[in-house]
């Protein structure tokens, strides 16, 4: 079952442990006209525990939206029974085991996410029969196995994306002649083979780094084909079962099954047909291996090396990295450091000379990272205390090479645009240091002495870290100056979205203003690492409700999590149930003030503090202001009652 939100579902109701909200309904389940549940949203509530097979009873559901959540286990196979949905995101959960092959009875499905958990095994050839099919993501799995050309019977699969697992063999030249296909990922997998000409069509619709074993011509990046290559992998006839010919005959992209069998003996028939293809897939590519020069077995080394150090499912920290970098074959490690990644090796150092640091000042700062001056650790990075030489206190950032963007110009891009960042209620970008020897970047920051706005809250009474409302009205109007800084162009700044504002992400300086953390850091860090961050906000909250159609940031995404981030302030709670947001909307002061002022507030800013708060969390985007609007309003406050 559902923790976090103790769940029972039938197809007649539903039965929450929260509270119901008016006329018998619950947050995140919408029913239709004959009172059959026909929606779950459930996003981001911090869910754990199993799906349950019960939710195969709910025959009229058409969307379920289970991701950003802890839900782990297996997919059950009785998921088959919601024939009537269309949309199924499963997506950042810790789910495990193999894709039931049951899906492949959805035929209304338009939308399967189940990217970002620990899915293994090979992808279910039911999936082709998927008519409907647009979108189908499984990127940051460990899936494994050959491509299914059955998935090229999706006539209308617009986006597929196998990133970041453990896929071989050839791409199906059937999946490239998809018709609507606009966006194949196939990025950090072990595929081999030509590529086939048709996905040309795609550009940089086609995404196929670190996959060392491909080849084909007109394809950035990419070898031509030997002539065994070329023999041996996507030829486009099919295959006819005890078929004779040479011994060169083709691997099968697929196989037809018996239609004269009975539903026992074609399973068994499928278990022993897909064995056969994953056993010819072993011996031609052990015999291909066998066969390539000592410089082609190094990339494929060098690589198989660099995906166990950038695997999401370890996400190792900082010093548990190293301890893998000294166990793994050193020479390799040190010469792709040394001479692959150095973003700032290219006479590019002149753009930065007020920014650069040198290892030797990081590591005086910190005193050789002692733990003493350990500040706290993400799945990213490790933040350190440190004194500079001129005697200022600085926050160090430690992030390796593996969760740092590798395209080095995007990386400078990244870091031209942090350093161009100057707004009192911004924390301060001091420098960076970047060690190709290392494989380590580091960002020094002001260091800010009130910790973040997460320590002021869900405090018990009498505490004395309670703010009082003149400092709260004061916070909250220090915020939207620094989101408003953003998204307004000026000079050479373009117009910025934050992205992962949240409780956390807001500090507090002595003078008890506040700074907002880690303003555009996304645009250095790695896609799996920006993805992370993601799933904690969503858990929090913070996330706005279009960005699961869209994938989009906006300014009114930002202002969405500065609509939390307000809700937090003015009860004091990190978690915001519907009683706070009704309270506000109603202007029942007592449901969403922090009782730990003891009435020492304003009512008349409450109440407008409050409908500001509900405009911004606004499910529709463009019924949100703009942050520019907020400030307007916030200034007319006044802060001395």
């Amino acid at each position: 079952m559902l923790k976090g939100q103790t769940v029972a579902v039938s197809d007649t109701g539903y039965r929450s442990s929260q509270s119901p909200h008016k006329h018998g309904t619950f947050e995140g389940v919408a029913c239709n006209e004959l009172g059959k549940v026909a929606n779950i949203s459930l996003q981001g509530k911090g869910l754990d525990g199993v799906l349950p097979s019960a939710i195969g009873d709910l025959k009229s559901l058409s969307g379920l939206y289970l991701h950003f959540n802890r839900l782990s286990g297996e997919i059950p196979k009785e998921i088959a029974g919601l024939t009537q949905l269309t949309d199924l995101y499963l997506d950042v959960n810790y789910f495990s085991g193999s894709i039931p092959e049951q899906i492949g009875n959805l035929s209304n499905l338009q939308v399967l996410q189940l990217c970002y958990n620990k899915l293994s095994g090979d992808v279910p050839t039911q999936i082709g029969s998927l008519k409907k099919l647009n979108v189908l993501a499984l990127q940051y799995n460990q899936l494994n196995g050959a491509i299914p050309a059955s998935l090229g019977d999706l006539d209308m699969l617009t986006r597929l994306d196998l990133s970041f697992n453990k896929f071989f063999g050839p791409i199906p030249v059937k999946l490239a002649e998809a018709p609507l296909l606009r966006i194949l990922d196939v990025r950090n997998n072990t595929l081999t083979g030509n590529v086939p000409a048709a996905l040309h069509r795609l550009s940089d619709g086609f995404q196929y780094k670190n996959n060392p074993g491909l080849c084909g011509i007109g394809f950035a990046s990419l070898g031509v084909c030997s002539d065994s290559e070329n023999q041996s992998k996507n030829k486009p006839e099919a295959f006819t079962p005890g078929s004779t010919g040479s011994g060169k005959k083709d691997l099968p992209e697929s196989a037809n099954l018996p239609s004269n069998c009975s539903e026992t003996q074609c399973i068994k028939s499928s278990k022993s047909s897909h064995a056969g293809i994953i056993s010819g897939v072993v011996v031609i590519a052990f015999i291909t291996v066998t066969g390539l020069s000592l410089f082609s077995w190094y990339r494929r080394r060098k690589q198989k090396i660099s995906s166990n150090l950038d695997n999401s499912d370890s996400r190792l920290s900082i010093d548990q990295g190293r301890d893998v970098y000294r166990r793994s074959a050193a020479p390799l490690i040190s010469f792709e450091y040394s001479n692959s990644w150095d973003p700032l090796g290219k006479g590019s150092q002149e753009l930065f000379e007020n920014y650069m640091f040198n290892l030797e000042d990081v590591e005086s700062a910190t005193q050789h990272f002692s733990e003493v001056n350990f500040l706290g650790r993400s799945n990213y990075s490790a933040v350190y205390k440190g004194v500079l030489r001129d005697g200022s206190i600085v926050a160090i950032k430690r992030i390796a090479k593996t969760g740092c963007k590798s395209d080095e110009a995007e990386f400078l891009k990244g870091l031209k645009i942090l350093t161009s960042l100057h707004h009192s209620n911004l924390v301060r970008l001091r420098g960076f240091c970047c060690s190709k020897g290392r494989g380590e970047c580091f960002l020094i920051y002001d260091f800010v002495t009130n910790g973040n706005l997460l320590q002021y809250l869900n405090l018990e009474d009498g505490s004395d870290k309670v703010i009082d409302w003149s400092t709260r009205v004061s916070i909250i109007k220090g915020i939207a100056k620094g989101i408003d800084y953003l998204h307004t162009p000026q000079g050479s700044k373009p117009a910025l979205v934050h992205q992962n504002i949240s409780a956390e992400k807001v500090l507090i300086d002595w003078r008890l203003n506040p700074q907002l953390v880690g303003s555009c850091l996304y645009k250095l860090l790695a896609d799996d690492i920006v993805f992370s961050m993601l799933k904690a906000s969503a858990a929090m909250g913070y996330l706005a409700p279009e960005y699961t159609t869209t994938g989009k940031f906006t300014d009114k995404s930002d202002v969405y999590a500065f609509g939390i981030v307000l809700f937090q302030i003015l009860s004091g709670k990190t978690g915001i149930d519907p009683s706070i947001r009704q309270g506000a909307e109603s202007g029942r002061i007592e449901d969403f003030i922090d009782a730990n002022l003891h009435g020492k507030y304003s009512e008349s800013e409450a109440i407008e503090l409050g409908k500001i708060a509900s405009l911004c969390t606004h499910e529709l985007p463009h019924q949100r202001p703009s942050i520019n609007t907020v400030r307007q309003e916030l200034s007319l406050l006044d802060d001395s009652s």
